[in-house]
């Protein structure tokens, strides 16, 4: 008989409650759990496919290992070996850093998969460990704390009477930063809050979904958000509708922000933003008397050339706003996986997280974000000779060809590696298929789990551990048992928050997800203990209420830090890019992909096998072609084939397409089955963020023709 559990999603970080059907061994349907308190039974097309993603043909279910340019099946203890092998010998000729670890988007959908990584380099001494963060959102994460940071936490979307999204379509995307709408059924949750009076301004160069809900659409013209920034800030400092008690007692540096933003009159603001003036204006006034509610940004401003710039902004307008919880108020954000500091009324001093004192790169100038290097080095440190060029590179659920800028310097890049090791479940991926190892992992309802990776979404104490639904196929292990297994057979340590994960034997995984998450608030063991028929656990008591601040704590907002007011004035009288390319080319989320997976699953590519150039019908009449036609997209770096879609919401003189997307060399007699990726268009050496490295992915200028 069929027998129905409890468990959750890992096609994306939304991490959806679902009933799994189980029958034989085997997932014959996931369907959301309409108990549970968070999700009410919501999940989305793309989570409904994991029966197919675990049985279907295109799974990788054994280990393969490149012979004589042919892959041959290996068991993974022999791959292990081997790799274990040449690690060490990589090793011992040119030092540690010679190794490289990549962990993409599924990295962080197995729960130990990024912490495992990052010990595992750590372990190793390598500074070269990236992930998929520092792609698409390195400003929000890195940035923002060298401003200061408010220890009682920002408001939260289900508290708020006005929201502000830029350049975010969580509908669609799932994704929403603290303060944002949460990736829990998010369509139905937008509606519910304006049914209640929930105020919303949406800033996208395109009608998206959510900007069709909005008070207010501002169509920005993709690349000037700090255009449009500053001249809300303007408004609202010019009409004094900030708040002037928080701001006495809690930051610093306004008149040099007054400085900055004095000449972004609305008039000039709105002409740059390309943005109605008197919707400009409106849309200050609205969020500024509002109560609660944040600002927030998706991938796509931060990608649009002036990530830092535009970050700094919008914690400028929070910051004066005065958006944060307060005294005997709940702090939002509680997390339960997650080690936290106090919550308190107060200020913590700011903080860089890169910069001098932390490992650098040898390209660029750039560091360490936090503990990761910069994605838009990788390329480059594979191909620079010399001390400390990468040699061997260990990709964790990640695709680099597709996802990384320039495609065909990453290919090249790859292809000159002495090692390269993927951790795949498809063989066919761009970058799996140029690798000299392939190992096949467990798949996300064969193993055990906690909620770590969504709980900065969640607005109580909620926390999941699941249980194995199935048992995984052949010799499959997990993506932090092989790391555990190449540390062992080098030699290396895995050190964890709470302590050296054991080595003489595996540990377990909850014993190794306690060793990692030491110092949160309950450990996963005593979740796992406490879940009854695999249901979330919810810590009421635990909800921690922000403390009154310390009088005597010197810490203050400093909006002067990292000279942002210069360079936001130095933004206001740059050359603007040449007219040979006069569209911009925009990044945007599919329903029916998570970046570049999903292309193999029958329900996704019945919706779409391509990567449609969506276009105002204008500028199809211009360019000249039609719907369904192939046309040539151009950059200074290079160039893409795509079908032309008509799209009226689009802004005039803007084009749109997925991210992450195709694999290399896709030509018109191959577009409309495969797709193209847009990291064709980018250099990371051209524009690039001089803090973050993040290169120009999105507002991309382009010339269209047709094809």
């Amino acid at each position: 008989m069929p027998e129905v559990r409890r468990s959750f999603c890992r096609f994306c970080h939304a991490n959806c409650a679902m009933l799994v059907t189980i029958d034989e061994g085997r997932v014959t349907k996931v369907q959301g759990d309409p108990d549970d308190p968070v999700f009410g039974g919501y999940t989305c097309i793309k989570g409904r496919q994991l029966p197919e993603a675990h049985h279907g043909p295109q799974r990788l279910t054994v280990s393969r290992k490149r012979v004589d340019g042919a892959f041959q099946d290996i068991a993974m203890e022999t791959a292990l070996d081997e790799i274990g092998a040449r690690l060490s010998a990589i090793i011992a000729e040119h030092g540690p850093h010679a190794v490289a670890v990549y962990g993409g988007t599924y990295a962080f959908q197995n729960s130990a998969g990024v912490g495992s990584a990052m010990a595992f380099a750590q372990g190793l001494g390598t500074r070269n460990i990236y992930t998929s963060v520092t792609l698409d959102q390195p400003a929000k994460v890195y940035t923002t704390m060298r401003y200061g940071n408010w220890m009682g936490g920002m408001h939260t979307f289900a508290e708020a009477d006005v929201a502000f999204f830029i350049g975010n379509n969580p509908i669609v995307s799932h994704y929403g930063p603290p303060g944002g709408l949460p990736p829990f059924s998010p369509s139905r949750r937008l509606r519910d809050a304006l049914d209640k009076g929930l105020k919303l301004i949406v800033a996208d160069p395109r009608e998206s979904d959510v900007a069709a809900l909005a008070h207010i659409h501002l169509p920005v013209r993709p690349g000037e958000d700090p255009a449009m920034l500053a001249g809300i800030i303007h408004v609202i400092l010019s009409e004094g509708l900030y708040d002037k008690g928080f701001v006495q007692q809690y930051v610093d540096g306004l008149d040099d922000l007054k400085r900055a933003v004095a000449d972004f009159t609305p008039a000039v603001a709105a002409g740059r933003a390309g943005v109605d003036e008197a919707q400009l204006v409106a849309a200050a006034r609205m969020f500024a008397t509002g109560t609660k509610g944040v600002v927030s940004t998706g991938t796509g401003p931060e990608m649009a050339g002036q990530g830092t710039l535009t970050q700094y902004l919008v914690s400028s307008l929070n910051i004066l706003c005065g958006r944060f919880c307060r005294e005997g108020e709940k702090s939002s954000i509680p997390r339960v996986f997650t080690a936290v500091s106090p919550r308190r009324a107060q200020v913590a001093p700011p903080m860089a997280l890169y910069g001098e004192g932390f490992p650098a790169s040898r390209i660029r100038g750039l560091t360490h974000l936090g503990m990761e290097m910069p994605c838009n080095v990788l390329a480059d440190e594979m191909l620079t000779p010399g001390e400390g060029q990468i040699r061997a590179l260990i990709v964790i659920g990640g695709n680099p060809v597709v996802a990384f800028p320039d495609q065909d310097k990453m290919t090249r890049a790859l292809g000159g590696l002495d090692l390269l090791v993927s951790i795949d479940v498809n063989a066919e991926s761009a970058t799996a298929k140029r690798s000299d190892y392939i190992l096949a992992p467990t798949m996300c309802l064969e193993r055990e789990d906690i909620s770590n990776l969504s709980e900065w979404w969640y607005e109580i104490p909620y926390a999941r551990y699941t249980e194995a639904m199935i048992d995984a196929p052949g010799d499959l292990i997990e993506e932090w048992e092989m790391l555990w297994g190449l540390a062992r057979r080098i030699g290396s340590p895995i050190p964890l928050a709470g302590g050296p994960c054991p080595m003489d034997e595996k540990p377990s995984k909850q014993t190794f997800l306690d060793l990692m998450t030491a110092g949160c608030v309950v450990a996963p063991g005593q979740v796992r203990a406490d879940t009854i028929d695999g249901q979330a656990v919810i810590y009421p008591d635990l909800h921690p209420v922000v403390e009154a601040g310390d009088p005597d704590a010197p810490g203050r907002f400093d909006l002067t830090a990292g000279a942002m007011p210069d360079q936001l004035i130095a933004y206001a009288t740059a050359d603007q890019p040449a007219a040979d390319f006069p569209y911009r080319m925009v990044s945007r989320r599919s329903r029916h992909r998570f970046n570049s997976t999903g292309q193999n699953l029958t329900a996704l590519t019945a919706k779409r096998t391509t990567n449609p150039a969506f276009l105002h019908p204008d500028d199809m009449a211009r360019i000249p072609c039609s719907e369904g036609d192939i046309v040539r997209i151009r950059s200074a770096a290079g160039e893409v084939v795509a079908e032309a879609r008509a799209a009226t919401g689009m802004r005039p003189g803007v084009v749109s397409m997925a991210h992450a997307f195709g694999g290399p060399d896709v030509g018109p007699d191959q577009v409309r089955t495969r797709g193209n990726s847009t990291n064709r268009l980018v250099s990371e050496t051209v524009r690039y963020d001089p803090i973050t490295g993040q290169s120009l992915q999105s507002a991309i200028p382009v010339a269209i023709t047709p094809a």
